[in-house]
Parts: structure tokens; C-alpha cells; sequence
């Protein structure tokens, strides 16, 4: 997939616990890339995330997310840009 530049965006559901930690049964796929192997090197980076724990009345609280998980190869992105314009307006300096 790297070598072919295929990219894709995999919408995860997880729930992270009251210490930011990504509870390892809760992962999985929410909406999928399209692309299975995609869908797989999603849910493999999961383990390595962390989070800053949610709070619920001022305590540390668990919670579900959804994250989005845009994969591509440097390539792909690369050539992704090069193919549109940029929509960003340039930085504006401020006084």
C-alpha cells in the first residue's frame, strides 16, 4: 500500500479510561477506509495512543471517542498537493 500511494481516512470508536489509556477491548472499527489493510495499521497504531484523561466534576473520567485516522504515504501527500491549490491563506503577521 505505502508503494502504491493508496490513502485513506478510518473512523475509529475507542474508550479511554479515567488515566488516558486506550481500553484494548473498546477498539474498533467505527466507519471503514475502504481499504482493509488501511482499516488494519488503524486499529495496530491504537495501542500506542494516549490521551489526556477527560474530566467529570473536576475528576479524572473516562470516555468514548471517535478519532479519524487520515493514512497515506509521504508520496501520496505529497503528491496530493501538488495536484490542488492551496485553499490556506498565507500567514498574516500580527501587530
Amino acid at each position: 500500500l505505502y508503494e502504491r500511494g493508496i490513502t485513506g481516512t478510518v473512523e475509529l470508536r475507542l474508550y479511554v479510561d479515567s488515566t488516558g489509556t486506550v481500553v484494548a477491548d473498546s477498539t474498533a472499527i467505527h466507519r471503514s477506509s475502504g481499504h482493509p489493510a488501511l482499516d488494519t495499521a488503524a486499529l495496530a497504531a491504537v495501542p500506542g495512543l494516549r490521551y489526556t484523561a477527560g474530566t467529570r466534576n473536576g475528576a479524572p473520567a473516562g470516555m468514548a471517542l471517535r478519532p479519524t485516522a487520515p493514512l497515506a504515504s509521504p508520496g501520496a501527500v505529497q503528491a496530493s498537493r501538488a495536484r490542488r491549490p492551496s485553499s490556506r491563506l498565507p500567514p498574516t503577521r500580527i501587530r
